[in-house]
């Protein structure tokens, strides 16, 4: 019997709407491996944050995107930079995440490489993280039949520039808004006390400094596949995001936060923030309740100031609430520069309100090289009088599974209880390696007299129960 045909590849690019800021630091080609002709990509100009002395400084980055199926090869040249003469081992430029194992050719200032599955990829030239090239290399955007392009109940935004009018559009009960690739829409959508909604498509929203896309007392919404500064989804249920990415550079700029809701899923996002990449909080913002069942799965996370994860902090201290079945599944944690103590780590659980935090599972997550002191972990107990009105009421049952990271030694990470009735237990690490060593409580060569965790610069302090580190 003949074997079947390979189905061929697809490719999709769009030119740069007139009048959307354009970026020269890199040029950009792909085509499909099978024989297909290059395709110019253009550059976007996005504005990323460089934080100094608690100070938010304005730089300007590169983001650009394609959609293909297949296989195919990226050309990319740095036009600002020629590559100087580097001691042997030294790479001028990296792809990340480094988990990929993308090793391009490198000839004078072009790079080449190729890629087989849709990949969120960081180029830097020169060691440069603030100029870089954000590569969005996307699924095929989903498609809308005849029938729904034509129903009422569609707004479509085309490729080129669109102005909301009023700055945004309220999304209603059982609308599907498509934003095509090539669509750049300056103003934010918010679907307010809505339910049955998507918002589809791989075009821009660009609200300036104000979240992107916000999900507010709604249930049973998509988001599937923009580009925009924050989407937050609050005293919601039942939403998913996947194919979404989020830029921002600005004072707050949180990328996915979720306030009082449940069975939300995200899946295959990209976070570059000026705060926290995602948060899990329960009462804030007008949105009330606790969080369960919350998802996150194959996303790549920068933050720039703040935590790539943070749970607890926020709720209504007079009733208890609580976080619980939560779960982050195949996570690359690119950066992480933090100063403020309070607010480090790559892991944050900080703990406040009277919430109670419990059945939490982080696994096969890799952490790169953490740069000005950063800290892994930072799960706390506390009282944090510049947003708290109480100390929380506990963490439980938190599992570390298949944690790596690569780099210098980081800061001193912290686990730690608040006293005797508020207290934090059942911290589980398996396989938990940093510099490649696995931290064990059975390791070879360790005293019996050390804690597991001193080899892996954890504090754990008082009022904490049962943590193992195990194979």
């Amino acid at each position: 019997m003949a074997a079947a045909p390979m189905s061929a590849g697809q490719l999709k690019t769009w030119p740069a709407p007139e009048g959307v800021g354009l970026a020269d630091d890199f040029a950009v080609r792909v085509r499909l491996t099978d024989g297909g002709e290059w395709q110019q990509v253009p550059t976007l100009a996005f504005s990323v944050d460089r934080v100094e002395m608690g100070r938010h400084n304005v730089e300007r980055s590169s983001v650009a995107q394609f959609d293909f199926e297949g296989e195919v090869e990226v050309e990319v040249t740095s036009l600002r930079q020629t590559p100087p003469d580097l001691p042997e081992g030294e790479e001028w430029v990296r792809i990340r995440p480094l988990s990929y194992g993308i090793v391009p050719s490198v000839s004078g200032r072009t790079v080449t490489f190729r890629l087989h599955q849709p990949r969120y990829l960081s180029i830097e030239v020169g060691g440069d993280i603030y100029h870089n090239l954000q590569l969005m290399a996307n699924p095929m955007q989903p498609r809308l039949t005849k029938k729904e392009m034509k129903s009422r109940q569609t707004v479509y935004f085309g490729p080129g520039l669109h102005v909301i009018e009023g700055d945004s559009l309220v999304v209603g009960s059982g609308q599907t808004v498509f934003i095509d690739g090539g669509a750049v829409v300056k103003g934010w959508l918010a679907v307010d006390d809505a339910h049955d909604v998507r918002i589809l498509g791989h075009g821009i929203v660009d609200p300036g400094r104000h979240e992107g896309i916000m999900v507010r007392r709604s249930r049973r919404v998509v988001i599937d596949g923009p580009l925009t500064t924050q989407i937050p989804v609050g005293g919601s249920d039942s939403v998913t995001v996947r194919n979404a990415r989020v830029i921002s550079s600005y004072g707050w700029g949180d990328g996915m936060n979720v306030f009082a809701s449940s069975n939300v899923t995200y899946e295959h996002v990209f976070c570059r923030t000026s705060d926290d990449c995602s948060t899990i909080y329960c009462t804030r913002k007008g949105y009330r309740g606790s969080c369960r069942n919350i998802r996150v799965s194959d996303a790549v996370y920068w933050a720039d100031v703040a935590h790539p994860i943070m749970i607890g902090l926020h709720g209504d201290v007079g009733v208890g609430e609580t976080i619980e079945h939560v779960v982050y599944d195949n996570i690359d944690i690119l950066e992480n520069p933090e100063p403020q103590i309070d607010y480090k780590g790559c892991f944050g659980i900080n703990n406040g309100d009277n919430i109670l935090v419990s059945d939490v599972t982080f696994q096969n997550i890799r952490v790169e090289a953490l740069r000005d002191g950063g800290m892994l972990f930072n799960l706390r107990v506390c009282w944090n009088r510049k947003y708290c009105n109480a100390p929380g009421r506990g963490i439980r049952d938190v599992t570390f599974r298949n944690i790596s990271y690569d780099g210098p030694r980081p800061q001193l990470s912290l686990i730690t209880g608040y006293n005797e009735q508020r207290r934090i237990s059942g911290i589980r690490f398996e396989n938990l390696r940093i510099n490649g060593r696995l931290i064990a409580d059975d390791m070879p060569g360790k005293p019996s007299w050390y804690k597991t965790a001193d080899f892996a610069d954890i504090f754990i302090g008082e009022h904490v129960d049962d943590v193992t580190f195990s194979r």
